[in-house]
């Protein structure tokens, strides 16, 4: 079973760890020093989007969602604005949520030794 908390409306802000690296990368050599840049993209989806889009990739039913109970003071949504990163620097995701999450599957398939071998530890 894949648990979600609550109904798994929270919403969250997804971006691929390439596009994550490359915001950070162009922060250190072109932003201002001492400047603050939010990264994020404007790919938002509930916990529950994700979870029907993994099953769906991995051709799995969702009657394996098993929905729990909401821990306390769980954040609702985080948003995160990119606005100042993309204006000033020219900033923008370049892989967006469903290839990302393909190759990011991709991935987990392809490296089962080295994902197998942490979880066994």
């Amino acid at each position: 079973a894949l648990p979600i908390y609550g109904k798994g409306d929270n919403i969250r802000n997804w971006l691929h760890v390439l596009d994550h690296c490359e915001a950070i990368e162009l922060i250190i050599n072109k932003g201002r020093p001492g400047e603050i840049y939010n990264v994020g993209s404007r790919d938002e989806r509930t916990n529950k989007e994700v979870v029907e889009s993994i099953l769906a990739e991995l051709d799995k039913p969702k009657s394996l969602i098993k929905y729990v109970e909401d821990r306390p003071g769980h954040d609702y949504r985080y948003g995160i604005d990119s606005n100042k990163l993309i204006q000033e620097l020219g900033w923008n995701q370049k892989i967006y949520f469903d290839e990302g999450l393909r190759n990011t599957i991709n991935w987990y398939q392809g490296n089962k030794k080295w994902w197998k071998e942490i979880i066994n530890r």
